[in-house]
């Protein structure tokens, strides 16, 4: 009577081998992740092998002596992530397209243009303001004043002639101090910069006025800005009126 050698059953040995791939795979998986991220030593061995490869090579070998084929992983070479691309930033408002302000004449304090050069006194008739201007073409000082209520001064440059530190009005219309000449009207009549007129021991207009044509012919100033200008226009005195 013969013996036969009885086999195992084919399906146990699959369910085995279908344990083994899974467990394997977890495990190299796992080498492969914390060698990647750092977690595992990275430092070298005797023999100049990574630690963690040596440890997933000990995986395979012992996949293999069980007849499991496993496919090889890279320990530490991470593959890159690509990362979504960022919304575009919206606009936190709508551009838009804005008006300068408008400067009020009395407030604008820049010199005119086509003012002239080197020391020199401006008069803005639009703008009803002087610049005492340096040589150098520094402002030395600007203020608002009151020209004529006629139209009795071209634009142009003319040159101190004359200057007077009291003086009386036409037709004995009142007193004013610091006068200095640079013109003459149609009539004849002197056209210069001084302070407001004195009638009758009563000033003929404000200070607050100043800034509007106020005068009959000549430019009215405030008291200090009158002294200034006296000192700052000695005879041959550039005057520049635009």
């Amino acid at each position: 009577m013969s013996r036969h050698r009885s086999e195992p059953p084919q399906h146990h040995q699959t369910h085995y081998g279908r344990i083994v791939v899974l467990t394997v795979s977890l495990l190299t998986t796992a080498v492969a992740l914390l060698g990647g991220v750092g977690v595992l030593p990275s430092a070298a061995d005797s023999d100049g092998r990574d630690r963690t490869d040596v440890l997933v090579s000990a995986i395979r070998t012992t996949a293999s002596a069980t007849g499991v084929n496993v496919a090889d992983t890279r320990v530490g070479a991470a593959a890159p992530v690509e990362l979504p691309d960022e919304p575009a930033a919206k606009p936190t408002s709508e551009p838009t397209t804005q008006t300068p302000a408008r400067v009020d004449p009395a407030d604008d304090k820049t010199l005119p243009a086509r003012s002239g050069t080197g020391r020199r006194v401006v008069f803005s008739e639009d703008r009803q303001r002087v610049w005492l201007v340096s040589s150098t073409g520094a402002i030395r000082r600007t203020y608002l004043v009151s020209g004529s209520v006629t139209d009795n001064l071209d634009p142009g440059t003319y040159e101190v002639y004359s200057r007077s530190e009291n003086a009386v009005g036409i037709d004995d219309s009142g007193t004013m101090q610091w006068f200095v000449r640079f013109t003459r009207g149609p009539s004849g009549a002197a056209i210069g910069f001084h302070t407001i007129p004195v009638d009758d021991g009563r000033v003929v207009q404000s200070r607050a006025e100043l800034g509007t044509p106020r005068s009959h012919g000549c430019i009215r100033q405030s008291t200090p800005d009158a002294k200034a200008l006296w000192a700052f226009a000695p005879l041959g005195t550039t005057v520049v009126v635009v």
